[in-house]
């Protein structure tokens, strides 16, 4: 793929600091801030983060015609850090964000530094393809309260959901419904057609793949496939951690991804 050949962005970006840039990839019916919020300002501080929101999440017009294709999502992801002035970057993908990173490396391996790989999968498990299709049912029925209370059940720990009184937990319930972008069933429905198995050995960027071993969304045996999958990948496990890290979690995963960027080759900026 040739820069010549890059689809000129239209997404809404998010971009923060300097230094080596890092490029953010979401999840399904998330965002830059749902999904690293806790972690921007941290990063930012030597790093230039560019943080494109998939179509109708954040700022983002949907779609011309079509169901979203990860090949084009990804070119998108790459326009966007170019024309932000990023030539080269590391690329942090969430859940869906991670086959999202895979394809960016596997159609742009010349500017693609590394990958982290969070809460990821190759191709969805049976947990993830019953919970998208689930989602999909009461999305598409209108029953968004109940796709939110399923979104939350499914990507909280069971201590974090126990330690939560029932009114907290309907504020939490409105919260999640309210964080779902409009494009949350156009997300999920490229959950279920992703498959990035035949990438997996292409792939020659350094890599470190982030295991939360109590994800109950994707399960963490996707996490493993990945790092079995990807030549010299790095596999970390997050005990007891949640599809959608908690503050504790978030930091301890902050360490080991500072800790592995620091292992990479300067970039020029």
């Amino acid at each position: 793929m040739t820069t010549d050949a890059l689809t000129l962005p239209q997404l809404d970006v998010h971009v923060q600091g300097s230094g080596p840039a890092l490029l953010l990839a979401h999840g399904a019916g998330g965002g830059i801030q749902g999904n690293f919020g806790l972690v921007l300002d941290d990063l930012a501080r030597d790093h230039t983060l560019v943080g494109p929101h998939y179509p109708v999440a954040g700022g983002s017009p949907p779609l011309a015609t079509g169901p979203l294709d990860l090949d084009e999502l990804a070119d998108q992801l790459v326009a966007s850090a170019v024309a932000a002035g990023q030539e080269s970057f590391a690329v942090l993908g969430e859940s869906l964000g991670s086959a999202v990173a895979v394809r960016i490396a596997a159609r742009h391996p010349e500017r693609v530094r590394a990958l982290v790989l969070t809460a990821g999968f190759p191709v969805a498990d049976p947990v993830l393809a019953h919970a998208e299709r689930l989602i999909k049912t009461l999305a598409d029925a209108g029953r968004w309260d109940d796709a939110a209370r399923f979104a939350l059940l499914s990507c909280m720990s069971a201590t974090d959901l126990g330690a939560i009184d029932p009114a907290g937990l309907e504020a939490a319930v409105a919260q999640t419904g309210d964080a779902m972008p409009p494009g949350t069933l156009d997300h999920f429905d490229l959950v279920s057609r992703v498959d990035v198995r035949a990438d997996l050995e292409g792939i020659s960027a350094p890599t470190l793949v982030v295991a939360p071993t109590g994800d109950r969304l994707v399960l963490p045996e996707s996490s493993y496939r990945l790092a079995a999958g990807i030549p010299g990948a790095r596999l970390v496990e997050l005990p007891g951690a949640a599809h959608i890290l908690n503050e504790a979690d978030r930091a301890t995963w902050l360490g080991h991804v500072r800790a592995f960027l620091d292992t990479l080759p300067l970039a020029r900026v």
